[in-house]
């Protein structure tokens, strides 16, 4: 899990990071192991070793808990998502960013994406999401930052590109897990986004 080192953690907050993590592990353990129907709130208090007071300190719900996970994706350089100077240098840095999240996918495994990328699971679902640093968000207010700064102009609007990309990402990742890992995951998600990023950014 990343940690922002810049200011050591208190005593309690470290304490509060390592039964966070607990569950966190926990719950990728079940997930991975027996898949989503097994995920309950009892199951993961019973792998982590904590009380179902601790969980509810941490997480609301056991699809927050599964948004949690995109918090351990890997960083990407704040220099690469600076204000684009056109629209080429924009579908860069959003290819970017999805290159990094295939990269996270494939360190989480394919067991865990595809018991992950369920319906039933509504971390995934847009409308109940947290406000966790999902690509997604990354990349929507990296475009409407370069829209209002005029380097950037797009066709539609920026919840239909957020609608969009995220049917995209979604069927990468699904063919990915379809196939057992046996695809060019990285190249269908560069070449697929690219082409659609080509039709609306200008």
């Amino acid at each position: 899990m990343k940690v922002n080192n810049k200011q050591p953690m208190s005593r309690q907050q470290q304490k509060s990071f390592e039964t966070k993590n607990r569950i966190f592990l926990a719950a990728k353990k079940i997930l991975q192991k027996q898949g989503y129907d097994a995920l309950s709130i009892k199951n993961i208090c019973e792998e982590a070793g904590v009380s179902n007071g601790s969980f509810y300190h941490h997480f609301k719900t056991k699809d927050d808990l599964l948004s949690y996970y995109i918090e351990e994706q890997p960083t990407i350089d704040p220099g690469c998502l600076e204000l684009p100077k056109d629209a080429a240098e924009a579908k860069r840095a959003i290819i970017l960013v999805y290159l990094n999240y295939v990269a996270y996918c494939k360190e989480l495994g394919v067991v865990f994406m595809s018991n992950y990328y369920t319906p039933k699971n509504q971390a995934l679902n847009a409308v109940s999401r947290t406000k966790r640093p999902y690509p997604i968000v990354t990349v929507t207010n990296y475009l409407a930052r370069a829209i209002e700064a005029g380097t950037v102009s797009v066709t539609l609007s920026l919840e239909e590109i957020s609608t969009d990309i995220r049917m995209i990402v979604i069927g990468n990742v699904f063919e990915w897990c379809l196939r057992n890992g046996d695809t060019d995951f990285a190249g269908n998600m560069e070449r697929s986004l690219g082409k659609y990023l080509d039709s609306i950014l200008n």
